[in-house]
């Protein structure tokens, strides 16, 4: 964004780089650039001054981060509402599983556009304009009394997710201290808590009513409306204006493709679990919060402190290899045992530590390899990798309808595997990737 609260989100890597206060040999440098022939006398040494904190920002990052938050709540909110809905409204397990569907397909197709639309109204208008449409079609989801009303206000609510999630993040991007690490590591600390705490407050209100979590998300979202139509400041329009087709061509770039692809394979897995291992458990609404609020809370601590931690020791490309295998193993775990359900509850929960780790690094990853500006490196790969979210969970009540629980599972744990072998294509972007940031 190049309006004036707001830096550039498509700053190169260099731009978060610390001040050079050294020449090569370790001297402070000369008062004219060059360096000093002489040995200077010894100095005290100067401890470096600590990081800054990602969590020090200014009240306009909180206000979208806060937003965020409940923005992310709804992707698992109906969780533990699935299978109440299914008996209360008559619908099928893959019925019910288009809730997903239509939400993250509808999200992932919006991704296109969302920089077209905001580099014309501006990144403040944008924000605005995703978070009325939230509020707006939650509520009316909570109106509905149908299951097919349910679904078409979900895609309703997946266009304004598109809007918001993706100005969002160049918001933060732009506009947190700390640089682009920093920015990243508050987005999924946002990401994680809203995953931790949108089942668990479905459970809650679900318990009560299936309408519950829809107007409970409803009513946060105003709140979060209002923080940012007040806390964040104006923004201009771009003078740089992205065209439609920019996100599909940046596809073209090898390393951005092949990361985005194995967003998607990745994905496949991961809403097949988020989005029918819920029916394997035979749980009431609260118990299936309390269980996916467990899975939230290590994809949040793993995302905030597992990740940065594995990547330093191992660096991105081998840490991805082995987070994808064992998220593999996961998945087949739950294949191979769908019908016990204290397996299903522990597969599940364990999920969250590699969904956490993959999440921070594979975004960071993009943000970092792509030769495109970075609102539409986030729109490439948030188009191409909500298409496997979205299609899995309705693919994965097909599956069981027509030949067992064990199907859709183990075809989950192979698509995740496939996506550690793409993914080994672009090993040297990766590690360059690292030296980098």
């Amino acid at each position: 964004m190049n309006g004036p609260d707001i830096a550039a989100p498509e700053a190169t890597e260099a731009d978060d780089g610390p001040t050079r206060t050294h020449d090569g040999d370790g001297r402070p440098p000369s008062p004219d650039g060059a360096s000093s022939g002489a040995t200077p006398p010894p100095a005290p040494h100067a401890p470096h001054p600590p990081a800054e904190s990602p969590f020090r920002q200014p009240k306009a990052v909180w206000a979208v981060a806060f937003a965020c938050v409940i923005s992310f709540m709804g992707i698992g909110l109906v969780d533990p509402i699935l299978p109440a809905l299914s008996s209360q409204l008559d619908a099928t397990p893959s019925q019910v599983t288009l809730l997903f569907t239509s939400y993250l397909v509808v999200t992932a197709v919006a991704m296109l556009v969302t920089g077209w639309v905001s580099s014309r109204l501006g990144a403040k208008r944008t924000l605005v304009v995703g978070l009325v449409l939230i509020v707006v079609f939650s509520a009316l989801a909570g109106a509905t009394g149908s299951i097919d009303g349910i679904i078409g206000f979900r895609a309703g609510w997946g266009l304004g997710n598109a809007l918001f999630i993706a100005t969002s993040l160049a918001v933060i991007v732009g506009s947190a201290s700390g640089g682009f690490a920093g920015a990243i590591v508050l987005y999924e600390t946002a990401l994680g808590v809203g995953i931790a705490t949108g089942p668990l407050l479905g459970g809650l209100l679900g318990n009560v009513s299936w309408r519950g979590p829809f107007f409970g998300v409803a009513a946060l979202m105003a709140v979060a409306l209002a923080a940012t139509s007040v806390l964040l400041p104006s923004t201009k329009a771009t003078e740089r204006r992205e065209s439609l087709i920019e996100p599909l061509a940046a596809l073209r770039h090898r390393a951005l493709a092949t990361t985005s692809v194995t967003g998607l394979l990745y994905n496949w897995g991961f809403f097949t679990m988020l989005g029918y291992a819920p029916f394997l458990m035979n749980l009431s609404a609260i118990q299936l919060g309390w269980v996916f609020f467990a899975w939230g809370l290590l994809v949040a601590v793993f995302a905030v402190f597992g990740a940065p931690a594995l990547r330093g020791r191992f660096g991105t490309p081998r840490t991805l290899y082995g987070n994808l295998l064992f998220m593999a193993a996961d998945l087949a775990v739950i294949g191979a045992f769908p019908d016990e359900r204290w397996v299903v509850i522990g597969a599940v929960i364990a999920a969250g530590a590699f969904i956490g780790v993959n999440n921070t690094l594979v975004t960071t990853a993009v943000m970092s390899i792509a030769p495109v500006p970075r609102p539409v490196a986030s729109a490439t790969y948030g188009f191409v990798r909500f298409i496997g979210g979205g299609l899995a969970p309705f693919a994965a009540g097909k599956l069981v309808e027509h030949y067992n629980a064990h199907v859709p599972f183990v075809l989950g744990a192979v698509s995740v595997t496939a996506g550690a072998v793409l993914l080994a294509t672009v090993h040297r972007s990766l590690d360059e990737a690292d030296k980098t940031a």
